[in-house]
This record gives C-alpha cells, sequence and structure tokens, in this order.
C-alpha cells in the first residue's frame, strides 16, 4: 500500500481528546500513513493546549472563530478554509469525529472534493433536532457522505442503519475517549492533584463535580439548574461542589453573580484535560450536561446525573451508570441527595463502562488500513 495522507480536522477539546489516540495509532505506522493535523480553532486556547498533553501539534492552525459569529457565519468561515487546505495538500481520506461544526464542513469539503471521510463516533443520535443544537442534524448530515462509520456501540450502529447507512461501512469499535483516558501518565494526574490543593480545593470523599453549558440550556434552564446547585452546596456544607465555567457569556455571568459567594462552591475557568479527568476520578457525584462526561464518569463508578432531556448517549442510563434529570430542579436535587446523603464508598457504580475498554484506535486503524488494501 502506497502511504497515505489523512487529514484529521478538528476544533474542540472533546474533539482532541477523542482524536489524539487515533493520531497517536496511525503514527506508529510512519510507512503507511502521513497525519496531516487540522485544527480549525473552534476553541482555539483549549484545543491547542489539549493537544500539548498527548505531545502533538497541529500542522494547520485555520483560527476560524470571530467574537459573536452566527452559526452561518462559523460554517461559511470554517468551509472557506477547509477548501484552502483541500487545494494545497494531496489528501487521501478525511478523519473527523463527533458533531461539531467542524465535523459538518469537513466532511462537506471532503465530500465536494470526492475525499472519502471517516467519521470517529458515528452513529449517535437523540432523534430531536434541537437537542441537543445543532449538533443532532451536524451528525445527521455528517453520516450521509461518511465512507467508514466508526461506531462506538450497536446500538449507534442500529441508527444508522436505520437511516439506510451501508453496513459494510459500519463498525462498532468503541469510544475513543476511553483511549484517551489510559494515555495520560500517572505523573500528569498527580500534578493535576497538585492543582487543586493549591488552588484550595479539599480532595476528599464529599467532592462534586459540575458542568453546565450547552446551548440548550442556556435561558432559564440555567437558573433552574443554578437554583438546584445553590440548595444542595447550603444543604451539604460540608461538601466542595467544583464548577470550570464555561466561556460563553450567557453562563459565566450567571455562574458567578449567583454562585461565587459560597466558600464550598470553586469556580474555575475551563479545566485543562488532565485536572478535568483527575476531578471525575475523585468526585462523589457529578452534574454534567457534556457529552464527554457521560462517556467518561463510569470507568470512574462515579454516579452521573445529566442535565439534559435528550441524550444520544442512552447506553449509559441503560446500563444503570447515568440518570436524566433534565434542568429539572426536583429531580436534580432529589437524585442529588440519594448520592450525596450516603457515603461515597457506599454509591460507587459497579458496571463495567458501556463505552469502550481502551483499544478503539487499534481497531479503528486495522479497518482503515484494511480500507485501502481491499
Amino acid at each position: 500500500m502506497d502511504r497515505k495522507n489523512l487529514l484529521v480536522v478538528f476544533g474542540t477539546r472533546p474533539e482532541v481528546i477523542k482524536l489524539a489516540p487515533v493520531i497517536l495509532e496511525a503514527r506508529k505506522y510512519p510507512d503507511r500513513f502521513n497525519v496531516i493535523i487540522c485544527n480549525t480553532e473552534q476553541q482555539k486556547e483549549l484545543s491547542n493546549q489539549t493537544l500539548s498533553y498527548f505531545g502533538l501539534k497541529a500542522d494547520i492552525n485555520l483560527d476560524c472563530m470571530r467574537p459573536n459569529q452566527s452559526l452561518a457565519e462559523v460554517q461559511v468561515r470554517i468551509l472557506g478554509a477547509l477548501d484552502d487546505v483541500f487545494k494545497t495538500n494531496k489528501i487521501d481520506a478525511t478523519i473527523v469525529q463527533g458533531d461539531t461544526m467542524t465535523v459538518l464542513c469537513g466532511a462537506l469539503t471532503s465530500f465536494y472534493n470526492k475525499i472519502p471521510v471517516f467519521h470517529v463516533e458515528a452513529g449517535l443520535r437523540s432523534y430531536d433536532i434541537y437537542e441537543p443544537f445543532p449538533e443532532e442534524v451536524m451528525r445527521q448530515m455528517a453520516s450521509r457522505v461518511t465512507a467508514l462509520n466508526f461506531a462506538p456501540t450497536e446500538k449507534n450502529r442500529q441508527a444508522l442503519l436505520k437511516e439506510n447507512i451501508s453496513e459494510k461501512s459500519i463498525h462498532v469499535v468503541g469510544n475513543t475517549v476511553i483511549d484517551a483516558l489510559f494515555c495520560l501518565s500517572e505523573e500528569t494526574i498527580t500534578n493535576a492533584g497538585r492543582f487543586f490543593e493549591d488552588n484550595g480545593v479539599k480532595i476528599d470523599d464529599k467532592l462534586v463535580l459540575i458542568t453546565a453549558h450547552r446551548r440548550e440550556n442556556h435561558g432559564e434552564r440555567i437558573d433552574r439548574i443554578l437554583d438546584a446547585v445553590e440548595y444542595l452546596a447550603k444543604k451539604h456544607a460540608d461538601h466542595t461542589f467544583v464548577i470550570p465555567v464555561h466561556p460563553n457569556p450567557n453562563v459565566k455571568d450567571k455562574i458567578h453573580s449567583r454562585l461565587e459567594k459560597y466558600a464550598n462552591i470553586k469556580l474555575f475557568k475551563p479545566l485543562d484535560y488532565p485536572n478535568l479527568v483527575f476531578l471525575m476520578k475523585n468526585a462523589k457525584l457529578i452534574l454534567t450536561d457534556s457529552g464527554g462526561i457521560q462517556e467518561e464518569a463510569p470507568s470512574f463508578g462515579c454516579p452521573t446525573l445529566v442535565m439534559r432531556y435528550e441524550t444520544e448517549r442512552q447506553e449509559g442510563i441503560d446500563a444503570g451508570v447515568s440518570k436524566l434529570v433534565g434542568a429539572d430542579y426536583d429531580k436534580i436535587v432529589t437524585e442529588s441527595e440519594i448520592v450525596l446523603s450516603n457515603t461515597k464508598a457506599a454509591t460507587r457504580l459497579k458496571a463495567q463502562n458501556p463505552y469502550g475498554d481502551g483499544t478503539s484506535a487499534n481497531k479503528i486503524l486495522n479497518i482503515i488500513d484494511h480500507y485501502f488494501n481491499k
């Protein structure tokens, strides 16, 4: 097989985390693959910083974000920038991950150039085009032009089959986010612990991690979530609530104005990936509207309440490692109380992580190798 040029396109921190294991695996075979790393920089600082934890650096940075862009404006800018990348590089396949604007634009630009698209984390569906918004539509659209669909679970494979995606193109490989957890050294995790100690966070069995940033949770929903957090922090004053605050002002300003007065609530800027992993590893309870955390937390046995009304990660719900509570004050409080009123040891989850075993990247590269050799 001739050496193939793989363009790996991402723009956000979660994409970096989930594609880094694929990049590292591909680079084990320099005679077969040349990896070109392209960062659209949807999250400029976060994505580049996270790359460094895996010893990686982008070959191409597109700097596509501008203040207060509409979704249409972001799409136009990324499409134009990626078009130039395809004009100036010989590309044999494009690898994208997940459901961001970068994924949609990477898939479309590759399709326009008749280059095969390989989609990591394909087949996630909520079947509500506004939950999550706009991601549900983006991943569905990307699936229409994908040559290799790397589905994390059988449920994802079935979702693609229902949409008449070719069965030959679908491969169940687990989720690379689990691979990424094993890429972090013990030294890196130890340093993360020191970071929190230096910032006055007591690491014990009464640690709660909270993340809230999704677009559909802005407005009244974030108010209800903060009402619940405020109640829990006051009632459980012996617990420490750690909240990495998303920079979007719709979230950031409300969280700070409501919660910064509480001594047992620690507000941080968005955390480095190892620091977030450290919190998941040590948390007694997680409240989140994040997709990635739903997948990662089961590896640490941590009960997770999902503050969304729909989730494309139903496997965790079915396995009992996470629960849907929406932005419902009563549900958030009631389900949190079940965990917080007990000891950490009594509330640890015993179920296996339904999203993977840490071998996904190896499976993906073997399938890509076969694709080019068939």
